[in-house]
């Protein structure tokens, strides 16, 4: 199915997501990446666990309900597990609401909910997650599997579960370069991103992403953070194989069936 989204202001939308799922490579880094993980999150819980109290102390007596909440989201190979982090909206909000993702201006957010969404400190005690091994420090983002059915994003979003083939992450790629979910497109240009860093992650890739979320949280936009580490852009992202198809339309003529910017490129030599 060949979906064409309108072009947006902020990023290249993903035009099309039909390639088949990016093979990871298996090496050393793959090997030992697990226990790199869990001390890296030892280490940071060590200086992250002074903040970690501050904002549950700020969230608890900023509004009523816990300080912490508790989310089942899905992890590799599809598998629930419970997400910790920092209650950033009001107490039980979606009785009312229902499920949806959050928006720019969601009133739902807290006053207090809102800094650390900004900062990201909300995300600091994923790093038991980590510790547990159920998640990475650097991955796709979970999905609640109520929003995976409820939204369609197996059915609708070709290659949604491959990004499942691996541990999420507390931070990744598309998180530091892509706003956050909105609809079906929001989510389509996130997969490419996720499928990218599956198949070229490394080292130093991960690195790179650790430090420029770092960056982030303290203000420095998308294009700035690409710039400074080094990350990858959409047409890399375009033309990276064996997800070369995940056309991005950057030059506003969508692509026709099965054609990659390879072959465009090749057939305009």
């Amino acid at each position: 199915m060949i979906h064409t989204p309108k072009p947006t202001s902020r990023w290249p939308q993903i035009a099309r997501l039909d390639a088949p799922a990016p093979r990871r490579r298996v090496g050393t880094y793959e090997r030992v990446r697990p226990a790199l993980d869990r001390a890296a999150a030892a280490v940071m819980l060590v200086a992250a666990l002074p903040v970690i109290g501050v904002c549950w102390l700020a969230v608890r007596l900023s509004s009523p309900g816990p300080g912490f909440y508790t989310q089942t989201r899905s992890g590799r190979g599809g598998r629930d597990y419970t997400i910790v982090k920092l209650r950033t909206m009001r107490h039980d909000c979606e009785k009312v609401s229902g499920i949806q993702w959050a928006t720019k201006r969601d009133s739902r957010v807290t006053l207090v909910g809102k800094v650390l969404r900004t900062t990201h400190l909300d995300e600091l005690p994923q790093l038991f997650n980590v510790l547990r091994g159920e998640m990475s420090l650097v991955g796709p983002r979970p999905e609640r599997p109520e929003v995976i059915r409820a939204k369609g994003l197996c059915e609708h979003v070709p290659n949604y579960a491959a990004r499942m083939d691996v541990l999420p992450g507390v931070t990744g790629l598309a998180q530091v370069q892509l706003p956050a979910d909105t609809d079906l497109d929001s989510v389509r240009a996130k997969v490419a991103y996720d499928l990218y860093s599956i198949r070229n992650r490394s080292f130093w890739l991960d690195v790179r992403i650790v430090v420029a979320t770092a960056f982030k949280a303290a203000g420095l936009g998308p294009d700035a953070l690409r710039k400074v580490f080094f990350l990858p852009s959409a047409d890399a992202i375009a033309a990276d194989e064996p997800v070369a198809v995940l056309e991005l339309r950057v030059s506003g003529k969508p692509a026709e069936p099965h054609e990659t910017p390879r072959k465009r490129r090749l057939a305009a030599a």
